[in-house]
């Protein structure tokens, strides 16, 4: 459960840049899609991986916070 910020934040993150490449032309795949070169997919690609990467902090900034670092990192 507190590791599902993490999560989300990476799928949103990945998802975001690969909108972001089909919005602006760079991904062609699938060649059948409707948001090749349609460059308001890139500014939603975008903004969801502002948002994953809002996560992704949250989500470590918990774990660190909370003493679930990884070992060998110091309690905060």
């Amino acid at each position: 459960m507190r590791s599902l910020p993490l999560v989300f934040g990476i799928l949103g993150l990945l998802i975001g840049l690969i909108w972001i490449g089909q919005g602006t032309g760079y991904i062609n795949w699938p060649q059948s899609s409707f948001m090749i070169s349609q460059i308001q997919w890139a500014w939603y690609g975008t903004a969801l991986a502002v948002v994953g990467v809002i996560l992704i902090w949250r989500g470590r900034r918990y774990r660190t916070r909370h003493g679930r670092a990884c070992p060998g990192h110091p309690r905060l």
